[in-house]
């Protein structure tokens, strides 16, 4: 098997493992059939350097672009042949060759996009880790969120958050998030925002109609609850995040403290990405800031990322002042649909 053979079928196993069998499907139709039929195609089985989704994600730059074409209504054959519609394999993967020789100039510009999605359901892990951070310090709250996308968490306040049978947030809220929820719950606290930034090396503005083509279109096109959670938030959000290096931001953020608030600093599933000396910088503003950190202007440290546990991420919550180690909270699944509370 070629090395991008195997990344499709690798990013079919993953897609499928996070609940899109049709992206499972259609991953593992390009990984068997991808033939140098059209410049899109040659382009995608050319491609040099790391192909997987650890480098530069080349099957999902793909699945992006096409599904792009379904979403706003550019290729009706294509979005026949896609969900909700139930066609079998050689009818979708005619439907998708078509379209890579249709529209080919298009294409090519989204294979130089690297994917870019914000993950709204991630926020339901967020929202908790807050509660259990307002119950140390109960104060108004400034957010600082890292690697923020398209800045659609920075909006966590504003959305509904269902734990069994009670619902947590405004009800009318156009994000519903509902995760399945095992363990203890953390006790439910009004997160009272005063201020809310965020930076991102590419941010994305969710209120330019391309950027939020691209921010849906990286979703899967057998998911349309995630269609319709990103567009709740996009509905919501009114702050966009800046562009930068997430390290010199957050120094400038946490350089004076905020008499009388809690500064939530958090990220999921970012950290990893950002470069060796940008994680030691940012580290490095947090431990000073924490250093500062009092009683009145407390710091809060939340991060939901990768470790040595597979599947799932790490939710953990560090305070300052108070103890030297960041607490463990939970397991979540990567988008946000299981999480597993231990405290």
């Amino acid at each position: 098997m070629t090395a991008i053979a195997g990344a499709f079928a690798a990013q079919g196993r993953a897609c499928a493992g996070l609940g899109s069998p049709f992206m499972g499907r259609l991953m593992a139709l390009l990984a068997e059939r991808l033939r140098p039929t059209s410049a899109v195609a040659q382009r995608v089985l050319d491609w040099p350097g790391d192909v997987t989704s650890n480098g530069q994600s080349v099957p999902l730059r793909l699945a992006g672009a096409l599904h792009g074409l379904v979403i706003d209504g550019s290729d009706a054959a294509l979005a026949a042949a896609y969900p909700p519609h139930a066609v079998d394999d050689d009818t979708l993967f005619a439907a998708v060759e078509a379209a890579m020789a249709r529209h080919e100039a298009r294409l090519m510009v989204w294979l130089d996009q690297a994917p870019q999605t914000n993950e709204v359901r991630r926020a339901g892990a967020l929202i908790p880790a807050i509660w259990q951070a307002l119950a140390v310090f109960d104060l108004p709250v400034v957010l600082s969120e890292l690697g923020a996308s398209a800045g659609l968490n920075l909006s966590l306040d504003r959305f509904a958050l269902r734990i069994g049978d009670n619902l947590h947030g405004p009800a009318d809220s156009p994000v519903q998030l509902a995760p399945d929820w095992t363990g203890p719950v953390p006790r439910p606290r009004p997160i009272r925002v005063i201020d809310r930034a965020g930076v991102d090396l590419h941010p994305l503005d969710p209120h330019d109609p391309a950027a939020a083509l691209r921010l849906m279109a990286y979703l899967w096109p057998d998911q349309p609850h995630r269609l319709a959670l990103t567009r709740g938030a996009i509905a919501l959000s009114d702050t966009r995040p800046e562009a930068g290096d997430a390290a010199p931001w957050l120094a400038r953020r946490l350089a004076a403290p905020r008499p009388g608030c809690l500064h939530v600093v958090y990220h999921t599933v970012a950290w990893q990405y950002f470069p060796p000396a940008t994680r030691a910088a940012a580290g490095a503003a947090l431990e000073a800031a924490g250093a500062r950190a009092t009683a009145d202007a407390p710091l809060a440290h939340i991060a939901m990322e990768a470790d040595a546990t597979p599947g799932s991420a790490a939710l953990t919550l560090r305070l300052w002042p108070g103890a030297a180690g960041p607490a463990a909270l939970a397991r979540v699944d990567f988008h946000g649909r299981h999480i597993d509370w231990k405290l």
